[in-house]
């Protein structure tokens, strides 16, 4: 029987600032990163400052939504502020154990905080929390995982009784109980799995209850390719059932590579449209041009674009034109000159040192 889940409630990123990013109800699916190297030291550093906030730039123009910062002690909040205030996109504060950071993180810009009611104390210190942030327009992601289970549940799961995405599920109901005693309703669930058989089953089970957005993701993913597999099977299932209002791909590699995953992600599952479209071909004894080398060169410059348009990069001109027919621009090569087509059709030979410069003119004509 095919499952009905109802449309979820709107979160609103951005706290009191004057662009706001939207999480639930008809807005698109957004995509997270999370930024991976420490911010101590960056409040008093104007270079590192400037360097965070130009990376920033550069995952917003590939796609990114939201950034999420680990803030583990009272420098890092410091410096997480004067980050907000330079930042072009919304940056959630990801706050474990101490509560009084996430309430030191809301003296700037916050864009969100996210907390783990399982770790961060007694009740109070959720409700000051949650206090803080509706004076300050900022939202909260309660995030659920299985080291965090309440006692019961976590007995429960150890002796078979339950299952442990049934047990996330619960968990997270729990915590969200709590938010709606306080009249607090702008808060997105997550509830993280490393299997994705437990991603799949916690967030079904919760969607089935609840119209609170839902923060997708495999945690703990592993390297590009398995947690690129891990997350690819998890979110396609789960966005083509409607279900999953932000994502991020969590994997031991670059935010950038997070962020290309959950746009191609996106892509295929027909929840976003436009941008660049990008083919190449994977190389063979063929090979005439230096496919790899060249995608490894422009990836990111041609994800940046703001150009709806197919790009082509093949090895050789035995499949170039042909089977990049469909290309608004394509490359190949052979014998040390590179040929440059269009729609199939070759516009230019030339070295294959003069390449990316010819190419670069070409891609600006279109």
């Amino acid at each position: 029987m095919e499952r009905k889940y109802r449309q979820t409630r709107k979160v609103y990123l951005g706290g009191n600032t004057a662009q706001k990013t939207v999480i639930g109800g008809d807005a698109p699916v957004t995509i997270q990163t999370m930024w991976k190297e420490g911010i101590i030291g960056v409040k008093n550093d104007t270079a590192r400052l400037d360097s965070i906030i130009k990376q920033i730039n550069s995952f917003k123009l590939l796609g990114c939504d939201i950034i999420r910062f680990a803030v583990p002690d009272m420098e890092s909040a410091e410096s997480f502020i004067e980050i907000c205030k330079e930042s072009s996109l919304p940056l959630v504060a990801d706050i474990h154990f101490d509560y009084r950071l996430a309430l030191k993180c809301l003296e700037g810009p916050a864009g969100g905080i996210r907390i783990n009611p399982g770790n961060i104390g007694a009740r109070d210190r959720v409700e000051a929390v949650v206090n803080a942030c509706r004076d300050n327009g900022v939202p909260v992601r309660i995030g659920v995982n299985s080291g965090s289970l309440p006692h019961d549940l976590r007995e429960a799961v150890e002796k078979g009784t339950l299952s442990r995405a049934a047990a996330l599920s619960e968990t997270a109901a729990r915590e969200a109980a709590v938010f709606d005693e306080l009249n607090f309703d702008q808060f997105v669930v997550s509830m993280k799995a490393s299997s994705v058989a437990e991603t799949i089953e916690a967030n079904e089970n919760f969607a089935e209850r609840f119209d609170i957005p839902l923060h997708v993701g495999v945690t703990e993913a592993g390297p590009l390719i398995t947690g690129v597999v891990k997350s690819t099977l998890a979110f396609s299932h789960l966005l083509n059932e409607g279900i999953g209002n932000t994502i991020r791909v969590s994997l031991s590699s670059s935010p950038e590579n997070e962020v290309i995953t959950g746009l191609e992600i996106l892509r295929e599952c027909g929840k976003r449209k436009g941008g660049v479209t990008l083919v190449s071909c994977p190389r063979c004894g063929r090979q005439g041009f230096d496919v790899h080398g060249f995608m490894d060169r422009w990836q990111n410059k041609l994800l940046s674009l703001k150009k709806d348009i197919t790009v082509a990069v093949m090895g050789c001109v035995v499949n170039g034109p042909g089977e990049g027919k469909h290309a608004d621009i394509g490359i190949a090569g052979a014998g040390g000159k590179a040929i440059i087509f269009k729609k199939g059709v070759i516009v230019q030979t030339v070295d294959e040192k003069d390449a990316d410069n010819v190419f670069m003119e070409m891609l600006n004509s279109i």
